[in-house]
């Protein structure tokens, strides 16, 4: 049994005679179409169609590229490692308010879909409680047999955990998306199959099927040819959903999509990775120091300087750049020599007696290699002996917040920042090469005592990052060859979900709103950029923290997260940690300090200590308890910073970083307080 398709207890196998965990994609739409065992479609009658462009758009929605994500946007190839290729049309895309529509052209390169995306769809007048749709509060709902909705994995014969959430954000429902959120992110390359069925509206009046949806649900025969050759695939979506109870009348609509394979996924990083570090072979990464400060008040010694890798963006390498696509149109060329900065501490807590071991820190939200010395990978080091050093993720850091505010105005330019971030990513490696290596920053005399005694353990290395530093770490650490354990504070995938949870997005709004004045328009494009998001961002690697990637060793993670978080999304960080398989210590909460019927619903409870698997850990300040839309906490305080200042969380860190370390109880057996000094 693949261990990525049924890593989570709570996926229920429906036992599909087409695929039982077999990891084979026979199931899909494109080989029913040419499967002689499937029988011709009976018909019923016929239906007169008017629908939009069929040959670019979904038709069984409402709305052209809606459902998303979808097939229907796919074609057949034979060469990919799903069989399909994404292939939207640019017309069908949402359009600026200067009529630019989103160019996609670097997104149909995919042989498939974002595996943490939501489906949207655009159901006007939907009632979702009395639709017995699956709220965020209850994901277990979405498992029962009489779920409004129902999502399953046809390859692997799965029920799969979600749940369901208007666009709160919307002002009316004539423009209101639904979301089909999942609980843990899908395989990579699987097909995905999603059923809404016995949907009504505010009145309890039924919510009628589009007549393109008809014709396949009720076997209708039309004279649109894109309608008639897809007929088949629906064919077996219908087949999907019956093995898993649901009647074919009773849909209000269907669809399916596929999932991006690992190795479309994957694959830009790790040829950079590979190229790269077969380029320095057993050689440390060029670097230079710059300053080293002696801040005596502090009891710590900062060293600035640079260090070189290559680059794989085009031109200089600047904010707004691409790739270096010159010869394969999916994996870059290297084109000369990137510079980069880096910032390290070492505090009074090391000595050549006691060297510190080397932590790479990921910096936060659209920050710098600066943020280094901040609090968080200060006290771990000042408490608990590490040599801590950062550098910045160029894609999303300070320098890149001019591009960020021109994708926003052009979704269009987002390829420039997903680019980016695969550097900064490289960037990270080639870092924890020089904390790893003998000739790196141990070697010199700024990382050493007076008399030459070293300060560097160069026999340890791990990765800590905070808020944007805890999204991101888990791509730097599924890939490093040189560090497998990672801490990702106040962390969570995907930004598609994120965003419009967090209240660090409002600057950012208020530029998008201007560009993109509709909520579903966004909505759209968010899910769009989401699908090259997933190179650089830890939603396209979460997966493989049990099923590691080639080359590379099983990698563990512990995530800490802040309870009613204002930044980063509490339900995002579930998501995360299901994901990645990981455990969660108990007691997690307080009996009143959730809105959940089951907390932590999938994600089983850690049962000795050390735990020596992936763990989450929630931390509580007394924060109010988020809101059950896709909107920002805004009430009281805000918690993000809280975790990382206390002791509980950094001795839980430093124990977790031991060479044969887990997961301990640092809170005393009752659920962890994050109020510094409680």
């Amino acid at each position: 049994m693949n261990p990525t398709t049924c890593r989570v207890a709570i996926i229920v196998s429906l036992a599909l005679v087409t695929a039982a965990c077999s990891g084979d994609s026979d199931s899909s739409g494109a080989d029913a179409a040419e499967d002689p065992a499937v029988a011709p479609t009976e018909f019923a009658g016929t239906i007169d169609l008017d629908v939009e462009s069929p040959g670019r758009c979904e038709v069984v929605g409402e709305i052209c590229a809606l459902p998303f994500p979808s097939d229907a946007l796919t074609v057949e190839d034979p060469g990919s490692e799903t069989g399909r290729r994404v292939s939207l049309d640019p017309l069908s895309m949402p359009a600026n308010v200067e009529g630019v529509h989103i160019d996609v052209s670097r997104q149909n390169r995919n042989d498939g879909f974002s595996p943490g995306s939501a489906a949207l769809v655009h159901l006007p007048g939907l009632d979702p409680a009395d639709s017995n749709l699956p709220p965020v509060t209850d994901l277990a709902r979405s498992l029962d047999d009489d779920s409004g909705s129902v999502v399953i994995d046809a390859t692997a014969g799965e029920r799969w955990p979600h749940w369901a959430e208007l666009d709160a954000n919307a002002p009316t429902d004539r423009r209101r998306g639904l979301f089909l959120r999942p609980g843990v992110n899908y395989p990579d390359g699987h097909r995905i199959v999603i059923g809404l069925r016995n949907l009504v509206d505010a009145d309890g009046a039924p919510i009628e099927p589009t007549d393109a949806f008809r014709a396949y649900r009720d076997r209708l025969e039309t004279d649109v040819p894109e309608v008639e050759s897809r007929r088949p695939a629906m064919e077996q979506v219908f087949d999907d959903l019956e093995a898993a109870g649901v009647a074919r009348d009773e849909l209000t609509i269907a669809w399916d999509f596929t999932v991006i394979s690992t190795e479309s996924l994957t694959g830009p990083l790790l040829h950079m990775r590979d190229d790269a570090f077969d380029q320095l072979g057993d050689a440390a990464p060029a670097f230079t120091v710059d300053e080293v400060t002696e801040d005596v008040d502090n009891d710590r010694r900062v060293i600035t300087g640079t260090f070189e890798i290559p680059l794989y963006l085009a031109d200089d390498g600047a904010p707004g750049t691409s790739l270096n696509l010159i010869v394969d149109p999916d994996l870059p060329e290297p084109n000369g020599i990137w510079t980069a900065p880096f910032s390290c501490q070492i505090t009074g807590a090391t000595s050549a007696d006691d060297p510190g071991a080397g932590v790479v820190y990921g910096h936060g939200l659209l920050g710098t290699h600066r943020q280094t010395t901040s609090a968080g990978p200060t006290l771990l080091a000042e408490n608990h002996n590490y040599v801590v050093c950062g550098t910045d993720l160029i894609g999303m850091a300070e320098e890149d917040v001019p591009n960020a505010i021109t994708t926003l105005q052009d979704v269009s330019n987002f390829p420039t920042l997903a680019d980016r971030l695969l550097q900064g990513h490289l960037n990270h490696l080639f870092l924890g090469r020089l904390l790893k290596h003998a000739d790196g920053l141990a070697a010199d005399p700024a990382f050493q005592t007076e008399d030459g005694g070293r300060l560097v353990d160069t026999d340890e290395l791990y990765y800590y990052g905070i808020s944007q530093g805890g999204i991101m770490g888990p791509v730097s650490t599924a890939v490093s060859l040189d560090w497998d354990k990672g801490v990702f504070g106040v962390a969570g995938v995907n930004y598609s979900t994120l965003l419009n949870r967090s209240i660090d997005f409002d600057i950012y709004q208020a530029i998008l709103d201007p560009a993109y004045p509709d909520k579903l328009d966004q909505a759209l494009g968010i899910l769009v950029a989401q699908m090259l998001w997933d190179r650089g961002e830890g939603n396209g690697y979460v997966n493989h923290y049990t099923d590691p990637l080639p080359g590379v060793a099983e990698k563990t993670a512990l995530v800490q997260g802040a309870l009613g978080d204002h930044q980063v999304a509490n339900v995002a960080t579930e998501v995360m940690a299901r994901s990645m398989g990981a455990s969660v210590l108990t007691p997690a909460v307080a009996p009143d300090r959730t809105n959940d019927v089951e907390p932590f619903f999938g994600i089983p409870a850690i049962e000795s200590s050390p735990h020596l698997g992936s763990a989450v850990v929630m931390f509580d300040s007394g924060a109010p308890l988020p809101p059950t839309t896709n909107t920002a906490p805004r009430d009281g305080d805000d918690p993000h910073e809280d975790v990382r200042r206390v002791p509980v969380a950094y001795d839980q860190i430093a124990a977790f970083f031991q060479p044969d370390g887990g997961i301990i109880d640092t809170c005393g057996g009752v659920p962890c307080n994050a109020v510094p000094g409680g």
